[in-house]
């Protein structure tokens, strides 16, 4: 979203750190917000359409029955249905649960079909049932394995059980890095993030 003052971001081969966004979610990149960021009117099918129809070329056209909007479509269903919210796919996403809504993000990047996805603080604002319900969704979706997920988050329950590889930063360094099992008994984390060694 910001354009670097410096340096290069290389993804699959290729420098994209000029590119608008729109260019980047088409070579398969999606992300997610920390402020939940969704058309409230639209319904959450047509949030999820969408963003599918983002990763066309043609992202113009929203309504017709183009093969392009077909493809979005179903991708949209698809993703929706993973996301567990096929049965609100019809209600307007400003009407859905604070959970329904970071899911629908979630929904949203993934019928991007993306090869990386970047989630920024799935769980920020749930409540302890709708971030273990977020968790058991999410589990789900990188044991598919068929993309590579960046998550930032601060519910470090949450890190531990889904990642297999965190890097922890704190105030503005990195003071860990690998494994989750290595990482819990890193003296630096415990003392930064995890109350100190019991």
């Amino acid at each position: 979203m910001l354009k670097p003052s410096r340096g290069c971001i290389s993804f699959a081969g290729e420098d994209i750190a000029g590119l608008s966004a729109p260019r980047i979610c088409q070579r398969g990149i999606a992300r997610t917000f920390q402020l939940t960021a969704l058309f409230s009117q639209m319904t959450a099918r047509e949030n999820a359409r969408l963003a599918a129809q983002a990763r066309e070329p043609r992202r113009w056209q929203f309504y017709g029955g183009s093969s392009v909007f077909s493809a979005a479509g179903r991708r949209a269903d698809m993703a929706l249905a993973r996301l567990g919210l096929s049965a609100v796919a019809d209600r307007p996403a400003g009407l859905l649960s604070h959970g329904d809504q970071r899911l629908l993000e979630v929904a949203m990047a993934l019928s991007q079909a993306p090869r990386l996805l970047l989630l920024d603080e799935p769980t920020q604002g749930l409540s302890v049932e709708e971030t273990g319900q977020a968790v058991e969704v999410l589990s789900g979706l990188l044991a598919a394995g068929n993309m590579s997920v960046l998550l930032v988050e601060h519910d470090m329950e949450v890190v531990f059980r889904l990642a297999q590889r965190i890097t922890v930063l704190h105030r503005g360094a990195v003071i860990a890095d690998g494994p989750p099992d290595e990482v819990r008994q890193d003296a630096g984390v415990q003392t930064a993030y995890l109350g100190g060694f019991a």
